[in-house]
């Protein structure tokens, strides 16, 4: 399943890359002689209009790695894992952690992106009723939702069986959901009220950067 994953990632990968590449070539060219605040504009409209597909993932991904590297740097120089003081093995920075880590970001930037765009579509304004019902669908529907799939991609990566990504969905999941309900409603009110739909993701990736370290945490917490 990862080798299929794999692969799948490798090929994906460089047919978003060249087409991210075309597009900034053609956007580069519209602002040629321009100044910088054209150049900004122009940015701007490649990330969040024409690419926000591929702009909300690779947030996603860029956080997901950023949150598992502080939280393995708090681990392993701040708050040393027991079981390598114990073992007398050095810390060290676990690459192969933090690539998984990254590739569930993926998982779930896709999650987000389409979520927030149901959202929008289901519950469209920003009347206070309105965003209500967006912060009750998005806690009760999509996060459980995101969760799994959090769970689900990292099981696969790592090979683990049906019964140990079930029980890491029960007991971590539920874990992570109960922190969800402290972090995410206030955070999403001002998302739901304030931001148009292309910057959602991005907002909530800013926000949740201090969640990733504690969804990085609790994942490899074997305590």
């Amino acid at each position: 399943m990862s080798t299929i994953l794999s692969r799948l990632w490798n090929t994906n990968k460089k047919i978003i890359s060249q087409k991210i590449r075309i597009g900034l070539v053609r956007e580069s060219m519209k602002v040629k002689g321009g100044n910088a605040m054209d150049k900004i504009v122009a940015t701007r409209n490649i990330m969040f209009t024409k690419y926000l597909f591929v702009s909300n993932v690779s947030i996603s991904i860029l956080l997901s790695a950023t949150g598992d590297v502080l939280e393995q740097y708090y681990q392993n120089h701040i708050n040393t894992d027991p079981s390598k003081v114990s073992s007398g093995e050095p810390p060290s920075w676990n690459r192969t952690r933090t690539l998984h880590m990254s590739l569930s970001g993926a998982s779930v930037g896709i999650l987000c992106h389409h979520g927030y765009r149901l959202l929008d579509a289901l519950y469209p304004g920003r009347a206070i009723k309105t965003v209500a019902k967006k912060v009750l669908f998005d806690q009760l529907c999509i996060s459980p939702v995101i969760i799994c799939a959090f769970f689900l991609t990292l099981g696969a990566l790592e090979g683990a069986s049906r019964g140990q990504i079930l029980t890491e969905i029960t007991d971590k999941g539920k874990r992570l959901y109960l922190a969800e309900w402290v972090v995410w409603p206030p955070a999403q009110v001002v998302n739901f009220y304030f931001l148009s739909t292309r910057y959602r993701v991005l907002y909530d990736n800013t926000i949740s950067l201090g969640y990733d370290v504690y969804t990085s945490y609790v994942k490899h917490d074997h305590s």
